[in-house]
């Protein structure tokens, strides 16, 4: 029997991990139309932005301009990730009310990345929290490559705790794991949260899904019986390319529409009506001109399934 919460969190980070590793700049106009058509549709959490260098993420060098135009809703969250302690600086100068640090658990990809040791990392981690801290502004630490890395395969769980340890020895209490290759399955992905709650029962812990295998939605489900309290998708599925030498690096994030569409069906009570999300999909696609790459958006929800089997449904054999 799953043991499923009553409710979770979805949190939408397409505005920032979608546009970061978009194929093209994207205005600022546009990334508060975006913004702002997600706070319409309900989402709880909403990433904005990244305060990276604008060298390093130059798809994001507006990130005051879009922090200051949004208009905000009560009741939402306007997150910015802040890699290291400048950028927490200037998520706090622009209002984010939270902050996302990060770190990966592979060493190899943390040093290709973030140009630090684990060492280091942990480190850099702890001054960005200190300053999201002392701004009464709260923290979510992202823990990457928490399962699967490319270049270093499996990533044992002993090391990804340890690394946590690490972190909550430093004052940091909330965290979300993510499945940053979209390698993982889902025994994997409900192991590592369970251990996790079970050693450090004063954490909160939450799941950054990609879907490179296929296996997103199950690895959510597993999340979630594992004791996650928020998961994160990005709308349209837009994004969640990471830094690899080959084109599977271009293969993210799964549609928050479908998670919003699956987390309903389930009964887990999200907030955000399938309706609403499927809507926002709709419109932010016609925003960046793309196509969504979601099940709902194409097939729709089962009282549409129905609808159009009474409307124009014809009996074909089995």
């Amino acid at each position: 029997m799953l043991e499923l919460p009553e409710r979770t969190t979805v949190v939408d980070v397409s505005a920032r991990d979608g546009l970061q590793s978009f194929h093209r700049w994207v205005d600022t106009d546009v990334k508060v139309a975006m913004v702002d058509r997600l706070s319409a549709a309900g989402f709880p959490v909403i990433e904005v932005t990244n305060f990276a260098h604008p060298r390093v993420i130059p798809h994001l060098k507006d990130a005051e301009e879009v922090m200051e135009r949004i208009a905000r809703r009560g009741g939402i969250v306007y997150r910015a990730q802040a890699p290291n302690a400048r950028g927490a600086q200037r998520a706090v100068a622009a209002k984010a009310q939270e902050i996302l640090g990060l770190i990966t658990a592979s060493a190899t990809y943390n040093k290709k990345n973030q140009n630090m040791t684990l060492e280091q990392g942990v480190a850099s981690a702890i001054e960005t929290f200190r300053i999201s801290d002392a701004a009464h502004t709260p923290f979510v630490m992202a823990v990457g490559m928490a399962y699967f890395c490319a270049y270093e395969g499996v990533i044992p769980e002993d090391h990804v705790l340890d690394l946590l340890a690490q972190l909550r020895n430093g004052g940091i209490k909330r965290y979300y794991l993510a499945g940053s290759l979209g390698m993982e399955d889902p025994r994997h992905v409900n192991r590592l949260i369970r251990r996790a709650l079970e050693r450090f029962p004063d954490i909160e812990i939450g799941f950054h899904v990609h879907n490179l295998a296929g296996n997103g939605m199950a690895n959510i489900v597993a999340a979630l019986d594992g004791g996650a309290s928020f998961i994160e998708g990005s709308i349209c599925g837009i994004g969640g390319g990471i830094m690899m030498p080959t084109t599977v690096g271009a293969v993210g994030n799964l549609a928050t529409e479908d998670i919003v569409h699956l987390l309903n069906e389930m009964k887990v009570e999200t907030g955000v009506s399938t309706q609403a999300a499927v809507s926002a999909a709709m419109d932010i696609a016609k925003l960046l001109d793309i196509t969504p790459q979601s099940y709902v958006t194409a097939a729709g929800d089962r009282a549409k399934v129905m609808e159009d089997a009474r409307t124009h449904g014809k009996a074909h054999p089995a």
